[in-house]
């Protein structure tokens, strides 16, 4: 593992840095894989296996997924602080700031007089503050729980169903709000497993049944596709993938192959998917009204694909066409190299979350790439995530606007305040004398702002009747 690691970070970042500083880079990780092997020397997991194995696989995820140097770092120390005698400072003092605020990041909050929820509590708002500033943390923090997820068995099965739970409400979100697909459909199938195990082994064993009985049928098909773009002179790399055990995975079951079963195909450039959409389209039958273009026009949690179903004789086949380049980004979202992502608006996300009630208005997360702009009545820009409606327009302005809203003005035309806004709308708040707010204007809104607004306002009322 250590091997396929430096190979990762060699590959990703040698074309970048010259021989030397590539040299000093690898060394210092080099000395805090030493480091995390002999802070962690005795130590074991409740599992029983040397503690060490855990950062090391945490860090083999963080190279897969294309973080740099000092998040490798990070990786490899991130519990030396919380589980060994080794101090922040220490680290800082060896490794930098960088590293040492990344590993902070990562280090629970402790504390002999708080209740284990007020710890809790504290360590998610410790690690959203540092994630305002440094999106790594976060990433490295999915990193930390999908392996705790794998290896949780030790562990009783009151926890395990906590820890999955909190994966389920906080993390696996927080994945989609980031793009990062293969984070959020690892945690949510590995949270399910844990939450409803018999259903999930039933799961998995009608998808091993499926995959006995279209081993076949799926040779010949990608023998076909594959003749056919050679021919063309296409080139393209074909992947199966099994749709993960979820909830709704299971709900779908019913409906059989088509449901469960996609054909992932990468191309070169995006022109080479519209060519291969059509030769694919040549060779079996489309089905009407399942074509999907998400390649220019990304899909709500970032996804960038051409997605469309045809018929292969007796099935329907799903396929989604991408190219490599946006195939990283679907699998790492904002890690990526080249992903675009608004950290201005995630950062506003975040400082609203750190508002809320709870630790996490999981309610409320959204895309912080997938975003409309409107412009107020003196022409002024507002970026509001998609689906916001007028309500959070008004919250958006001023906090006062929007607990006396009471309609508005979209493009001249009077509109009620859950009417969803586009991009482009010029919106005018209409207001009342006193506040109008109706508990389910928690419906109508979905930024953090304005729901964390509307929750303290009825509260106070409720207090105070």
């Amino acid at each position: 593992m250590i091997t396929e690691i430096m190979e990762l970070l060699v590959t990703h970042y040698g074309a970048g840095l010259s021989e030397e500083e590539l040299d000093f880079e690898i060394h210092r990780v080099e000395m805090a894989m030493e480091d995390a092997r002999r802070s962690h020397k005795g130590q074991l997991r409740k599992s029983g296996e040397p503690y060490i194995f855990h950062p090391l696989r945490v860090t083999h995820l963080a190279a897969r997924h294309w973080m740099d140097f000092p998040s490798v770092i990070a990786a490899l120390l991130h519990d030396v602080v919380e589980d060994t005698p080794v101090t922040l400072k220490e680290v800082k003092q060896k490794y930098g700031s960088e590293v040492a605020h990344l590993v902070d990041g990562l280090t629970k909050v402790t504390s002999e007089v708080m209740t284990r929820e007020e710890l809790k509590k504290e360590t998610y708002k410790k690690t959203v503050l540092v994630a305002i500033d440094d999106i790594r943390v976060l990433c490295l923090k999915f990193w930390d729980r999908i392996d705790n997820l794998l290896t949780i068995d030790a562990l009783s099965q009151q926890k395990q169903h906590l820890i999955a739970e909190e994966t389920r409400t906080v993390y696996v979100p927080l994945a989609q709000h980031l793009g990062m697909g293969y984070v959020a459909t690892e945690l949510e199938s590995l949270s399910c497993n844990l939450l409803y195990p018999r259903r999930g082994e039933i799961y998995n064993q009608k998808i091993d049944q499926l995959k006995k009985e279209n081993a076949n049928y799926l040779r010949k098909t990608r023998a076909k596709i594959m003749n056919a773009c050679e021919q063309q002179k296409l080139t393209v790399q074909l992947t199966d993938r099994w749709r993960p055990f979820s909830i709704a995975a299971a709900q779908a079951v019913q409906r059989g192959f088509a449901t469960l079963y996609t054909l992932e195909v990468q191309v070169d450039r995006m022109m080479d998917a519209y060519i291969f959409l059509g030769l694919l389209h040549g060779m079996f039958p489309p089905i009407p009204g399942k074509l999907r273009d998400h390649l220019n026009m990304s899909s709500k949690h970032g996804y960038q694909a051409l997605k469309t179903t045809v018929q292969v004789d007796e099935q329907r086949l799903r396929v989604e066409i991408t190219t490599r380049k946006l195939y990283r980004f679907n699998d790492s979202g904002v890690l990526a190299p080249g992903f675009k992502f608004r950290h201005d608006n995630f950062r506003e996300l975040m400082k609203s979350l750190m508002e809320g009630e709870s630790a996490f208005d999981t309610e409320s997360l959204q895309l912080a790439s997938t975003t409309i702009q409107v412009y107020t009545p003196q022409g002024e820009i507002r970026t509001l995530p998609e689906g916001s409606s007028l309500l959070d327009f008004a919250f958006e302005i001023h906090e006062s606007l929007g607990l006396h809203a009471r309609r508005g003005r979209i493009n001249g035309r009077t509109r009620q305040l859950k009417t969803r806004l586009l991009d482009g709308d010029q919106i005018a708040v209409e207001t009342s004398e006193k506040p109008e707010v109706l508990p389910k204007w928690l419906e109508w809104a979905i930024t953090p702002k304005a729901r964390n607004t509307i929750r303290r306002y009825l509260r106070n009322k409720v207090r105070s009747s």
